[in-house]
């Protein structure tokens, strides 16, 4: 984890909780040519743009304060983390156990590399998923991706 992504998480962390809201994930990334600091938030009862707009307004001026970690030039985010959201940590699995997800491959497996079905199943990064059809078992390594899918 990088420096900044640790550091705008501490900050996001006590803005969300002070909201009433979760924070779900903190990404810094290069897209086109421009930096993207983004925090995506979460809430049982749905986020709104209000939520979004008063975590932005408090997070913000904190950055100032660690702008030695952070290049000229980059565009500030908050937001949903979206109906479908990427699992990453352990915790996202356990909480979405049952739910439907899209698990997205780096290699072809059965001349496929996106498989839909219920997670059923994780275990340090390896996770297992029922289409209904069969169960299908996905080792770590494998796997690009796995998002929340809506129906």
């Amino acid at each position: 984890m990088s420096k900044i992504v640790q550091t705008v998480g501490e900050i996001a962390r006590r803005a969300c909780e002070e909201h009433g809201c979760e924070l779900w994930d903190v990404e810094y990334v290069k897209e086109a040519g421009t930096w993207y600091l983004r925090v995506f938030i979460d809430r049982p009862e749905g986020v709104s743009i209000e939520h979004c707009e008063n975590i932005s307004r408090q997070i913000d001026p904190a950055l100032d304060e660690y702008e030695h970690l952070l290049p000229d030039g980059y565009i500030f985010e908050v937001s949903s983390a979206g109906a479908e959201r990427p699992l990453r940590r352990p915790s996202d699995f356990e909480r979405f156990m049952g739910s439907l997800v899209e698990v997205k491959l780096y290699k072809a497996k059965d001349g496929r590399k996106e498989f839909v079905g219920r997670l059923c199943g994780y275990d340090g990064g390896d996770i297992e998923i029922d289409d209904g059809a069969e169960a299908r078992a996905f080792k770590k390594d494998e796997i690009a991706n796995v998002r929340l899918r809506i129906q």
